[in-house]
């Protein structure tokens, strides 16, 4: 893709201001998502599709796997490779969240509510972008695809294979998950992330009389998590993190059942096939106790390279158009920018909105920002 052609001197259009934007984005805000009920994400996605048919995108409903909640992919026309702007619906916040701990509501130039930031406020602002173009007639150097999926919250199962099948014919994808917290920052690179789950069977007797008949699961447990947290390396970017655990039934009874599960972060491919080999390689069967240990590689890294820094230049020339210096950064979180730059695709992420607080009752957007953010994620989707 030639990105050199791109004036990123000037905006090729500017979106309305923020207060007009936050209005919308809190109707979307104010229908909650969570990932474990995919019709719930099912009637933002309604809502959307209905939006979006009518500025004139070619609309295409593709169920996930296993149930997991359809994906929403809408296109402008166009010949040629698209550029694709990937965003996820749903939430980590559970029903009743809206009217329990985490109201919408605005303080100042703080707006909360339940997964504004992470990451209703950045596929908003690529849906309005989106719809602008239409509804505007706005040419674009590309065709666009615009993609939003079901679950990636809890590891996009439901929706890995669409969305590389799609990043698979991009020139690029960008990912409007939240800046950086403080910086404002972009996403060149991530960790890579693997989760496993340990199960261990021991052999259950009383501990007070059949002491020695017993197998202890829970001590077999114990010394699994040792090991399993002494092979990370925080110095090359590898680390394990091992919650929730469980195992046994009461203080008297040796336990005959336990089990753990496994955060692992990686920052190369290689580490993470040599990470995946020791962390099964923990499994084994003697003297009564059994350990079994399932998981993969759920995400690979994300790693920066030249074509990804030549994007973020483009991007970066059209923040100073807009205003601000956008900096680019490096996070052990991971999304589905990981799965597209896997495919050697060009990705920039963390195209979103400004704010802290994800996954947390604190979660907000600085909603003065959505409009200067909206304008660089608008041009980049229309002149890369």
């Amino acid at each position: 893709m030639d990105r050199a052609s791109a004036d990123v001197t000037q905006l090729p259009f500017k979106i309305e201001p923020s207060e007009i934007l936050l209005r919308e984005l809190a109707e979307w805000v104010k229908i909650e998502t969570p990932s474990s009920d995919p019709a719930a994400v099912g009637t933002l996605m309604d809502k959307i599709e209905a939006e979006l048919d009518s500025a004139g995108a070619a609309i295409d409903r593709v169920r996930g796997l296993d149930g997991g909640g359809d994906n929403l992919i809408a296109r402008t026309k166009g010949n040629g490779q698209p550029v694709l702007v990937c965003c996820h619906f749903d939430t980590v916040w559970a029903h009743g969240t809206l009217t329990g701990s985490m109201p919408f509501r605005v303080e100042g130039d703080r707006a909360y509510g339940p997964g504004i930031l992470d990451m209703k406020a950045g596929a908003f602002l690529a849906f309005y972008a989106f719809r602008k173009i239409l509804a505007e007639g706005i040419a674009t150097t590309r065709p666009i695809t615009l993609l939003f999926t079901p679950d990636e919250e809890i590891g996009s199962h439901a929706s890995r294979w669409v969305i590389e099948r799609e990043a698979a014919n991009a020139a690029a994808v960008l990912i409007p998950e939240p800046a950086t917290a403080q910086s404002g920052a972009c996403c060149t690179a991530r960790k890579g992330l693997g989760m496993f789950e340990a199960s261990v069977t021991g052999r259950a007797a009383h501990a007070g009389v059949a002491w020695s008949d017993g197998r202890s699961a829970t001590v077999a447990l114990a010394d699994l998590i040792l090991r399993i947290s002494a092979l990370s390396n925080p110095e090359e970017g590898t680390t394990t993190n091992i919650a929730p655990i469980w195992g046994g039934v009461l203080p008297n009874i040796i336990a005959d059942s336990a089990g753990c599960k496994i955060d692992l972060r990686v920052e190369t491919a290689q580490a993470a096939t040599e990470m995946e080999q020791a962390i099964r390689a923990l499994a084994y069967e003697r003297d009564g106790v059994r350990i079994d240990i399932s998981g993969s590689i759920n995400r690979p890294p994300m790693v920066e390279t030249p074509e990804t820094l030549r994007l973020y230049e483009v991007a970066k020339g059209f923040a100073a158009a807009a205003g601000f210096d956008l900096k680019k950064s490096f996070r052990g979180g991971v999304s589905d920018g990981n799965f597209t730059a896997a495919l050697g695709v060009p990705t920039l992420d963390g195209l979103g909105c400004t704010g802290a607080g994800a996954h947390t009752t604190d979660e907000h957007i600085l909603w003065r920002d959505l409009s200067t953010r909206g304008n660089v994620l608008g041009a980049l989707m229309a002149r890369l």
